[in-house]
Parts: C-alpha cells; structure tokens; sequence
C-alpha cells in the first residue's frame, strides 16, 4: 500500500467577509479535486464526495469549514504510470489574521493524527499570498515552528506567477475593459520591500499579457493608493479607467476599490483552473522534492 500523501495546508490572509471565507473554503475544495484527478473514471475523477470537517474553535472568529476530505475509492486500470503524488490527499485552510484557524492549530491538529506507520501526518504548507512580505516570511514559519509539527514543508507564495495574470486579463476583459483603456494594477500593499518587487513584477507580467502600460497603486499599504493614480490617468485625458486586481478573494479591499473613481472593476483573481492548478503544482513539487531528499 502506498504511504498517505501530506496533507495540504492552504494558508492565506483572513477577512471578516463571508464571501471572501467562502471563496477561499472553494479554492481548497477545488485544489482537493484536482489532487484527486487521476484515471479511473470517464472524466478523470472518481465521483467522490467532500466530506467538511467541523468548524474552528478558534476564539477570534466561527468560519466554514476548512477541511475537504475525499473518499477512498480505487482507481481502475490504466495503460499509463501512476500519479506521482498518492490519492486522496487532506486539503484544509488556515488564516495568519482576522479569523481561525491559525496554521499552528491546523499543523498540530494534523501531528496528532498518525500514518499508517505511526508517524505523525506529514503537511505542505502553501502560502496563499500574491506577494512575498511579512506574512509569508515571519507569520508562516513561526505558525510552522509553534505548532511543534517535525515534518513541515512549504512552498513559495502563490504570486507573482504568469497564471495568475492571464486569470487577471481575464476578470479585467469581463469587467469591460478593452484595448485603449486605461489599467490600473491595485494590490493590498506592503511595507515589507520583497514584497512591493514581486507587486513590481506581478504588474510588469500583466502589462505583457495585455500588451498595455499598467500603472502601480496600493489599496491599504504604500504608495500611491488606488484612488490617486485613478485621479491622475483620468488628468492625462483617458475616460475609461478599469481597476485590475491583484487580490486573491473579496474583503475590505475590494470593497474599497469600488470608491476609487474607476469606470469598472475587475472581480478578485478568485477560484480558477489555473490558480486551481498552480496550488496544486506548488503542492506536488514539494511532495517530489520531498521523495528525492528521503524526508518521507
């Protein structure tokens, strides 16, 4: 019998809008069925079922659930290798702020529950962050280290990546945005300087994908914010302004884009095949490198 695969901890940011907990409670259950594609079945998958695990107890805040569980159905025979990452792989979803659970708690949760060789579930932590800056270089590794897990890898952020800019192009393209109007690149912001490069590299990738000057502002974190960027292309003569963002789900700050000025707003980079596929791909690499270091 193949060992069980890591569990894969989605971490992201948190915010007090359910719809926002909710975009994110999809993205993990939609990574969980791609983890899960595998032969077998017409479509590639297996017909299982999403099983939720119970709410946090965390004291600062009651979400959805954030554990997707598959089934353990066998896949049938096929004429090609076998995935190189185990099926049925535990997805669940952890916040560095606002909300519960934290990666600590989720981490232990997970060293408490043993293999079938009675170690301790081994977890891929994947930070769901757009940008590397405080939360991805203290918050996360010190969840890893107080939850006391022994056997813990984590990825790179989620962004910058080209994936992620074509799903902009496209929430930009149906917010209406056309050829010959105006761009405005809107991300959180950060006072961590890593973090504003990959912001920098992030919009550059766009600008390439649209073949159209994007321009740099902040929603809450740096400068220039979003609305005085939007003031001052609309000085230069362009009527047509659209905000592209660099947000993962909706909160505070997409509302907020909504009061910048601009003719229409793009939807945040949300639940995709592409973001779905580019989690999961950081998640597998982890788990190959992993083999080939014998951590495993």
């Amino acid at each position: 019998m193949s060992p069980a695969p890591p569990a894969l901890v989605l971490v992201a940011h948190g915010t007090r809008s359910a719809k926002g907990v909710q975009m994110i409670a999809a993205l993990a259950e939609a990574v969980g069925h791609e983890l899960d594609h595998r032969p077998g079945s017409p479509d590639g998958r297996c017909g299982h079922t999403v099983v939720p695990d119970s709410p946090s107890r965390d004291r600062r805040a009651t979400i959805l659930p954030g554990t997707y569980a598959f089934c353990g159905c066998v896949p049938g025979p096929t004429a090609g290798p076998e995935p190189e990452v185990a099926a049925n792989p535990v997805v669940r979803t952890a916040f560095v702020d606002v909300l519960g659970p934290s990666p600590a708690e989720v981490l232990r949760d997970l060293a408490a529950r043993s293999t079938t060789a009675g170690e301790p579930v081994p977890a891929v932590v994947v930070p769901a962050f757009l940008a590397s800056g405080y939360h991805v270089y203290q918050d996360v590794p010190r969840e890893v280290a107080e939850s006391g897990h022994p056997a813990v890898t984590v990825t790179a952020a989620m962004g910058p990546d080209p994936a992620l800019a074509r799903v902009m192009a496209l929430r930009l393209r149906a917010a209406g945005w056309r050829p010959g109007d105006a761009v405005v690149f809107a991300a959180a912001g950060s006072s961590d300087l890593r973090a504003r490069a990959d912001v920098r590299r992030a919009a550059a990738v766009l600008t390439a994908q649209l073949a159209t000057p994007v321009r740099t502002a902040y929603v809450a974190t740096g400068a220039p914010r979003v609305p005085e960027v939007v003031e001052q292309v609309r000085a230069t003569g362009q009527e047509r302004v659209f905000i592209a963002t660099y947000l993962l789900a909706h909160g505070l700050f997409h509302d907020r884009l909504h009061q910048a000025g601009a003719t229409g707003v793009a939807e945040p980079i949300g639940v995709h095949p592409a973001v779905v596929r580019l989690i999961a791909d950081r998640y597998r690499s982890a788990v190959r490198d992993a083999d080939r270091e014998g951590v495993r």
